[in-house]
């Protein structure tokens, strides 16, 4: 683990704005590089709908059995990582500001394709939150992927069930965070979270059930496992398909991004825009940024611009992330693991 001084002897303002000056700095550099940039929303668009039709395609050569269900799962997965990153970008107005049918078109498309989360202009205000309030308790949305809990059950829960763990935190939640209403949160869940939910526990109890009485049957001497009603059965077939083309892919996604996420947002102790966010860039680290587009590397960078669409991003990083680390900012503190996120000072190793 590396942890590099703050240069001289300037204070986390005055190396935030460092940072912030040296972000803009090579935004510049890129846009003028290549001209193509200043189409920002069209680049957007054009991005969700590759992104869309990336799923469709996947979802189209599975049913026609082009294709196994293991590489549906991971196409639709990757472009269901793209519509998070543009959900992100149209959240803080990066695409179509001044026209409001495209915008809200996009927006109700990228929870389309992941309908495991809250709508999108739900998540608007408590993203807007997150950035005013990170590291404290009322930074509802870091909380309630598992930012501030230690290490167990329960943050593993909260990381890859979001009903579950929402069930199981709720009156912490509610005690500890003045934002958070329950029945709120649930009504910005519907129809889509709560159809996908629904879908997903239904497909996950009728196999547990269906192995569980085939293996009886089989160690009974019979030949078959108990017979299902033809509609069930019609049903179950609606069910599998739709968990390989939609439900696993948002599953493998939003587990790995929430572990990724949960990780390098400090929780307690933060007292400035230098200690809200962390680096993750180790190897082992790649499976998971894979299926949140590089997140764990490049998210720091937004938390000191947020006025920048995700691949702007992708492109100052190389220059950005050695300045942020000249500058006080954290890489592989693995120490978030063990001590639910608290910022720690000095760093133990």
């Amino acid at each position: 683990m590396s942890v590099s001084s703050p240069s001289g002897d300037l204070s986390p303002q005055q190396r935030a704005r460092h940072i912030i000056q040296a972000i803009h700095s090579e935004e510049q550099y890129w846009r003028k590089r290549y001209p193509i940039l200043r189409y920002q929303s069209v680049i957007g668009l054009a991005i969700l709908l590759v992104a869309l039709a990336g799923m469709l395609g996947a979802a189209v050569l599975y049913y026609l059995e082009w294709i196994p269900a293991w590489a549906c799962i991971i196409v639709a997965a990757l472009c269901a990582s793209l519509s998070h990153e543009i959900e992100h970008d149209l959240i803080h107005r990066q695409y179509f500001r001044h026209q409001p049918i495209i915008y809200h078109g996009m927006m109700l498309l990228t929870w389309l394709m992941r309908p495991n989360t809250v709508n999108p202009w739900y998540r608007r205000s408590m993203h807007l939150l997150h950035h005013k309030v990170s590291g404290t308790p009322k930074d509802l949305e870091e909380r309630l992927v598992g930012n501030g809990i230690t290490w167990g059950l329960s943050r593993f829960i909260v990381m890859f069930d979001g009903l579950l763990g929402l069930c199981l935190r709720h009156g912490i939640l509610r005690r500890e965070t003045d934002n958070f209403s329950m029945l709120k949160l649930l009504a910005a869940t519907f129809p889509l979270a709560t159809l996908y939910f629904l879908i997903w526990y239904t497909f996950l109890l009728f196999h547990a059930y269906d192995a569980l009485f085939a293996g009886i049957s089989a160690g009974a001497g019979g030949t078959s496992a108990a017979a299902y009603p033809d509609a069930l059965l019609w049903l179950m077939e609606g069910i599998n398909f739709a968990v390989v083309v939609l439900i696993v892919p948002n599953v493998i996604r939003s587990a790995c991004l929430n572990l990724i996420t949960s990780h390098m947002h400090y929780y307690g102790n933060v007292q400035n825009l230098l200690q809200q966010t962390q680096i993750l860039d180790r190897w082992y680290f790649m499976p998971l940024q894979l299926f949140c587009f590089n997140f764990g590397r490049t998210h720091s960078i937004h938390h000191f611009v947020v006025s920048q669409p995700f691949y702007l991003r992708q492109l100052v990083a190389g220059k950005v992330l050695k300045v942020m680390r000249e500058q006080g900012v954290r890489r592989n503190d693995l120490s978030t693991f063990t001590t639910g996120n608290r910022w720690n000072n000095p760093l133990r190793t």
